[in-house]
């Protein structure tokens, strides 16, 4: 029987697979638990129209990263800190670098954000940004007293 996975199944594969199992195995365990539901025209044309709009999104979000990748890419960012005589009150952190990509226009989550590690001292540092999965744009931080 063809079956359309509704959750991921650990011995058959990951949620929206269309595979064939026993129609026992479908009848009395997978379809009671709501796991899997059966593979019928209707079903497949939803499914295969579900993973067209998920591929156009897919392809959609990478175009907006490598865009942003190119603008991005070699830009410098200042961020002011509260500082003493050249010593600052605190660290940079990501949240204050997305702050600085925000002013130049930047929709950046911070998590995205890879500094190096302790930045306490006023300073050029280099930090990296992930645009997308292996597309990493080179920034440079510039930190200066407030």
């Amino acid at each position: 029987m063809k079956v359309i996975l509704l959750t991921d199944v650990k011995s058959l594969g990951k949620k929206g697979d269309l595979v064939t199992v026993a129609d026992s195995y479908a009848k009395n365990f997978l379809i009671p638990k709501k796991m899997v539901a059966e593979a019928t025209k209707t079903a497949q044309n939803e499914r295969n129209q579900r993973l067209a709009s998920e591929e156009k999104k897919k392809a959609e979000e990478k175009a907006a990263a490598l865009a942003m990748y190119e603008k991005l890419n070699g830009a410098s960012v200042s961020v002011r800190m509260k500082c003493n005589e050249g010593r600052m009150y605190g660290s940079v952190t990501n949240a204050d670098v997305a702050k600085g990509l925000a002013d130049l226009g930047f929709d950046v989550d911070k998590k995205k954000i890879t500094l190096p590690a302790g930045i306490k001292n006023l300073g050029s540092y280099s930090a990296e940004v992930w645009c997308y999965k292996e597309t990493v744009a080179k920034i440079t931080l510039n930190v200066i007293p407030e």
